[in-house]
């Protein structure tokens, strides 16, 4: 019993064509590995210049317990320094993680160390694109993205650990109902087959992401991520072209997490515990009829 993990395609550049053609349009991951070869920030966003330019800022900051039933997914578990908080990933593992930060908002001048890669496609979305920062050890649950957006995700100072599935695993990865999450009681990267069966055979890509390292995930890919060392990555989102996506997008954003956060807050763990039985129930059925097709 096992995943069936692959390894994503790797280049050093790609041109605009082959790039559409072989991985936009069929929506299939990539790592670029010198796209980010003239950005200032290659050599300049070590972890000492960020502390100079944001360090004094107060982070949320995450950890790996299952989320509270009572509160919105994004809840934080405390709050740091910035500065402080990178000095504790340099000097130790940890769990503690920083989710959607954007220290360009407060350092405009960041802005100009790095580039979209509008060489390859258009549609980038973001003035202030999130940054991502993790203690060794550290682990982002498995999910996709509730914007649907295509993501190209850069990783500076370190290494990270990325799993990728296509969203026609959603049923078998036991995916929350109305949400975009996967149910939080197994490791998807040493699951129990005997308690979550529906996971034996599903295909995926994986790989290492080091200093400078671009991963194109395409949209609604569900990512798993590992940082194996201290280190911190930056997104830049692009719209897909079909209407039909940005539709599914903005439902995401506003009835779906409406109603989820509405039910939360009146139900609290009888409507989680609801949504868990139905994923397994989800899962099992998937797994019965041989999905996906």
């Amino acid at each position: 019993m096992s995943l069936l993990l692959t390894a994503i395609d790797r280049v050093d550049q790609i041109s605009k064509e082959d790039f559409i053609n072989n991985y936009l349009k069929p929506r299939k991951p990539l790592v670029i590995t010198k796209a980010t070869k003239n950005w200032p920030a290659l050599q300049k966003w070590t972890f000492d210049y960020l502390k100079e330019v944001v360090g004094d800022i107060k982070v949320p900051l995450y950890d790996s317990s299952k989320a509270d039933p009572s509160k919105p997914i994004n809840a934080s578990a405390a709050e740091m320094k910035f500065g402080d908080y990178i000095d504790l990933i340099q000097r130790e593992p940890t769990d503690l993680r920083i989710f959607l930060f954007d220290p360009i908002k407060h350092a405009p001048k960041l802005l100009d160390d790095y580039r979209s890669p509008t060489d390859l496609m258009g549609g980038f979305l973001d003035k202030y694109p999130n940054m991502f920062f993790g203690g060794r050890g550290s682990v982002t649950f498995l999910h996709y993205d509730i914007d649907l957006a295509h993501i190209f995700h850069t990783h500076f100072n370190g290494r990270k650990h990325v799993i990728l599935f296509d969203q026609k695993w959603s049923e078998r990865l036991y995916c929350i109902p109305f949400a975009t999450y996967a149910l939080e009681d197994y490791d998807i990267e040493n699951p129990d087959f005997g308690k979550f069966p529906a996971l034996d055979g599903i295909e995926g890509q994986e790989t290492i992401l080091e200093h400078g390292d671009t991963l194109f995930m395409p949209t609604g890919y569900w990512h798993w991520m590992k940082y194996l060392d201290g280190s911190f990555s930056i997104s830049l989102r692009a719209w897909d072209s079909s209407w039909a996506i940005k539709a599914k997008s903005l439902y995401n954003l506003t009835l779906q997490r409406k109603f989820d956060d509405v039910m939360k807050k009146n139900f609290k763990k009888r409507y989680m515990d609801w949504k868990e039985e139905l994923a397994i129930k989800r899962a099992n059925k998937a797994l019965s009829q041989g999905k996906p097709f």
